[in-house]
């Protein structure tokens, strides 16, 4: 039987749970596809999942986003051949390994002229900024020359969502935690970043729009910015939340989005936006033209062997890490 390494959790905590063990690899079954991983990326959910934010049935495996090799392909797969390059974002869980078996729905061809450490670093964070550009529009729509406010702006996502909202004729204030990370930001199409360190973000967003706000905040943060983020919205705009960097957002009342200008709010997943196989092709389509023609770059700053998994996960909570870090088997 095929062997490979993979990191598992049997209880939930810090870093430390996280255990490299070897595990038994079958064949891939109806639906299936057996890949070799030359690249893994490395995401919040996956602390999330670590931590039992987002939970899991115990023991578990981690990691939701890879870029490889397929070796075998199950009966009823036909837009994937062994050989293919390839990468993905997926469920379930179990990127962090040498070779794994999983569902090919979510698992798409890479282009030649984009690397597997490219793919890996791309595929959750890109398909999110994706989503986030293009399926979650105020109901007033966005336009070129429109304001969009856009927390941790030097991470993965921040970065990609930087370059593209720019290429769409977007205006982003984005936040960070350092002027070296504001910097990033800035240098990837940010027209201003706000450290939030040092400076009151939601006056700075009301003094930049001429104090009317922004049409949308993406928010992956959480706690620590949700009150500031419903703040800098101008009348109908739409509250975007993604993520729970800071942990996860208190029980609010409804109550509260009338007075500070009847705003939308909404929580985003990208694995209701990549359900079906078409969806995810239609969606990774669009990131793949966006990152060749050069709209994106997508900028790894960081890169941990798969055996340093706790120290990777150390770096990210600890928000020392900038743009993408990947995982190298």
């Amino acid at each position: 039987m095929l062997k490979s390494r993979a990191v598992l959790i049997d209880q939930t905590g810090g870093p430390e749970v996280m255990r490299l063990a070897e595990v038994t690899v079958g064949e891939p079954g109806p639906g299936e596809v057996r890949i070799r991983h030359h690249a893994i990326g490395l995401n919040f959910i996956d602390v999330y999942h670590r931590t039992g934010l987002y939970p899991l049935p115990l023991p578990a495996r981690l990691g939701m986003e890879g870029a490889g090799v397929v070796e075998a392909v199950g009966p009823g797969v036909d837009h994937l051949a062994v050989g293919d390059r390839v990468a993905y974002a997926a469920q379930p869980p179990g990127a962090y390994c040498d070779v794994r078996v999983m569902p090919a729905t979510n698992v798409v061809r890479l282009p030649e002229g984009i690397s597997f450490e490219q793919g890996a670093a791309m595929m959750l964070k890109g398909l999110t900024a994706q989503y986030l550009l293009k399926h979650c529009r105020p109901v007033e729509s966005l336009q070129p020359g429109d304001w969009v406010l856009l927390h941790a702006a030097a991470g993965g996502v921040g970065l990609i969502v930087c370059q593209w909202a720019r290429a769409l004729g977007l205006r982003v204030i984005g936040t960070a935690g350092s002027d070296d990370k504001c910097a990033l930001a800035v240098q990837h199409g940010a027209e201003v970043c706000i450290n939030y360190r040092r400076e009151d973000f939601v006056a700075r967003v009301r003094e930049l729009t001429g104090g009317q706000g922004v049409k949308v905040v993406y928010d992956s943060v959480g706690k620590d910015t949700w009150e500031g983020s419903l703040d800098c919205l101008r009348e109908f705009g739409l509250m975007v939340s993604f993520g729970n960097a800071s942990g996860p957002v208190p029980p609010f009342s409804p109550g509260v989005l009338g007075p500070k200008g009847s705003l939308y709010v909404t929580r985003q997943t990208l694995f209701t936006h990549i359900r079906t196989r078409a969806r995810t092709q239609a969606m990774a389509d669009d990131l793949f033209a966006a990152v060749l023609s050069g709209q994106v770059r997508i900028h790894i700053a960081q890169r941990f062997a798969l055996a340093d998994v706790r120290a990777a996960h150390a770096a990210l909570e600890a928000r020392q890490t900038t743009g993408s870090t990947v995982l190298l088997p």
